[in-house]
């Protein structure tokens, strides 16, 4: 599929879509179209309300034409989900070249990178290992035309948002394909792997460390975790540098990329949804790759210690005391509580090493987040009043929300460990994500402008785009919005 701007109709669409918001200006912008459809104003305007999603289709003079409803909210998420919910349940039914008419109220020029955002997202589809023959529908077609009318004087701002939208969308799909990829598919390395080739291509540097090389710089947490699995651990470091960084912001994502629960093993039920527990790592690729592609001023370090959590003679045992790369011990109470202690290695060595001004660790890290927000907002931690604004307003911007939750001092007593620095959970069912929290800002060695993302809710979700709970991206665009307006 092409994309282009347009700010004249062009003869040769065989569909068009005309989108219109819901408000007091609708029955005026649908007489515009009197031109079009003639005496059928009438019976469009009684039949068409711009409900959030209505879709009226007319075929009239060998051309289909959509009426798209976008609802009373002006969202970015509101309309990245219209457009790529519209665009999925019609891409086989869409002609070779079509136009969307945004003529009929007042866009915006920002508006228009959600809008092709969601257009892009719609080519998404989750059944890469299904061996039935796939239809070629729009998005496949290299020979297919998408054509944005827009008013003139947006002409210029939406070209360059329209390339915006497309390049968020082409990395969150990215990282889709890699949380969607089952375990037999994806390790450790293909993390790693997919980290070298987007910073060859991108201009940003990658670092990986074998479990040979985390064992000499110290990274015993993360080693602990990997004893169980036959596929070995890594340590992944990213740098992106532009030439005059405004400042420098540290991202640690969890990358465990299946997760049994080690010895405390889980249960059966849900553990085929474990291919998901290296969202945070997700967030973390995909943001620094869209950053080095939009050319972000922020120097960006991102750090991703990655394993599998799986069970064998080797595998760490609830009761065992390990060590970290900040030196202190910890008595492993339960070894289903391990994305903890992976970042916790992580944490401290991208604090050392780098020295951050800003911090944030991204990573699916409890279920207790879940009963507690359920699937709308990711649980946020920290003690930076700056940091808690930023994010909340970016989250509430993108639709991919946070909620603060405290990280009150009362809460450390439930990490006490009589023959160790500390445990890493204190097996009590309430807390349960205040406590994780708690456990990381141990790490964080006080850093003051830290926080802690539990987006165990939020990176496997259900949608319309499949029977089963699938990778959202989750992060991607939340991060890159408060990066822009850092």
């Amino acid at each position: 599929m092409n994309i282009q701007v347009i700010t004249k109709h062009t003869e040769t669409s065989k569909s068009v879509i005309y989108a219109f918001k819901k408000d007091d200006d609708l029955s005026k912008a649908i007489e515009r179209l009197a031109r079009v459809f003639g005496e059928n104003i009438e019976s469009i305007k009684a039949d068409f309300k711009a409900e959030k999603g209505q879709v009226i289709c007319i075929y009239q003079n060998g051309t289909k034409y959509y009426l798209l409803g976008l609802g009373e909210k002006n969202q970015s998420s509101v309309f990245i989900s219209i457009f790529r919910s519209f665009f999925y349940k019609h891409k086989k039914d869409l002609r070779s070249e079509i136009t969307l008419d945004l003529t009929c109220f007042d866009i915006m020029g920002f508006e228009i990178e959600n809008i092709t955002n969601g257009i892009y997202l719609a080519g998404y589809e989750l059944g890469r290992f299904k061996t039935d023959d796939k239809k070629q529908g729009f998005f496949e077609d290299t020979g297919s035309k998408l054509n944005i009318l827009v008013p003139e004087q947006i002409s210029t701002s939406a070209r360059v948002e329209a390339v915006r939208g497309k390049q968020t969308a082409e990395t969150q799909i990215e990282m889709m394909k890699l949380g969607n990829a089952p375990a037999n598919y994806k390790f450790p390395q293909t993390l790693a792997d997919w980290a070298v080739e987007s910073g060859k291509k991108y201009g940003y540097s990658v670092q990986v460390f074998d479990e040979i090389e985390c064992e000499k710089i110290g990274l015993k947490a993360l080693l602990a975790v990997a004893k169980g699995s036959e596929h070995p651990p890594r340590f992944i470091v990213i740098e992106y540098k532009p030439t005059n960084p405004k400042t420098k912001v540290g991202l640690v994502g969890k990358g465990v990329t299946f997760d049994t629960g080690g010895i405390s093993i889980k249960t059966s039920a849900n553990m085929h949804l474990m291919k998901s527990d290296m969202g945070g790592a997700a967030a973390v690729l995909g943001t620094i790759e869209l950053a080095a592609k939009l050319g972000s001023n922020v120097h960006l370090i991102g750090v991703i210690p990655t394993t599998e959590n799986s069970v064998d003679g080797f595998a760490t045992k609830p009761g065992d005391v390990i060590g970290s790369y900040l030196g202190k011990t910890i008595e492993v109470i339960d070894t289903d509580a391990e994305g903890r202690l992976i970042l916790a290695d992580g944490l401290a060595y991208i604090n050392k090493n780098f020295s951050p001004d800003i911090i944030i660790d991204l990573a699916t890290l409890t279920g207790s987040v879940i009963g507690t927000l359920g699937y709308v907002a990711a649980g946020m931690f920290s003690n930076n009043e700056q940091l808690i604004k930023g994010l909340s307003i970016a989250g509430e911007l993108t639709g991919e929300k946070v909620w603060q939750l405290p990280l009150w001092e009362e809460y450390e007593t439930e990490l006490k460990s009589d023959i160790a620095d500390i445990k890493n959970y204190h097996g009590k069912p309430f807390a349960g994500a205040i406590v994780a929290a708690k456990f990381l800002e141990v790490f964080t060695e006080k850093h003051p402008a830290w926080v802690h993302l539990d987006i165990a809710g939020m990176a496997f979700l259900d949608s319309e785009y499949g029977t089963m709970k699938s990778a959202s991206a989750f992060g991607v665009r939340l991060l890159s919005d408060w990066l822009r307006n850092l």
